[in-house]
């Protein structure tokens, strides 16, 4: 397979963009109120703020994964099949988020809302990236 790298930068920004800003509408305002709840579990307010740099640095390195490894391993123009891989990213999200629940105080809703979230942000992110990313063609 021959990998096109502007369609894979240009959907890895698209999925970066999107999965950061799903994540600001979901955990910043959706669930924001759970979080003020249980809030001995989280960051104060300013020391969140101060750490707003690995948040950035860590949702490019799950949208880097997510976009490489479409890329190299599916690597078709198809928004159906990225939603389908996506479902199964979301999945693999959900597993940790249940090994999190096993060892931090989250509460269920908490937990329910996170599966529901990764679900949905990965899904999307994929058709996006499924949508955008085609790889080159050769001719013989």
């Amino acid at each position: 397979m021959n990998h096109n790298h502007k369609r894979g930068f240009l959907a890895f920004i698209v999925a970066f963009v999107f999965m950061f800003f799903f994540g600001f509408v979901w955990h910043g305002m959706l669930m924001k109120p759970m979080y003020l709840a249980t809030a001995s579990l989280w960051r104060p307010e300013a020391d969140f703020h101060s750490h707003f740099p690995i948040l950035i640095l860590g949702h490019a390195v799950v949208a880097f994964a997510f976009t490489g490894l479409y890329v190299s391993k599916v690597g078709v123009n198809c928004a159906g099949v990225g939603f389908g891989y996506g479902i199964v990213i979301g999945i693999l999200v959900c597993g940790v988020n249940i090994i999190r629940f096993a060892v931090e105080p989250l509460t269920t809703n908490i937990l329910l809302m996170w599966f529901a979230g990764d679900l949905i942000c990965f899904a999307i992110m994929g058709a996006l990236v499924g949508a955008i990313y085609k790889p080159l063609t050769t001719t013989a």
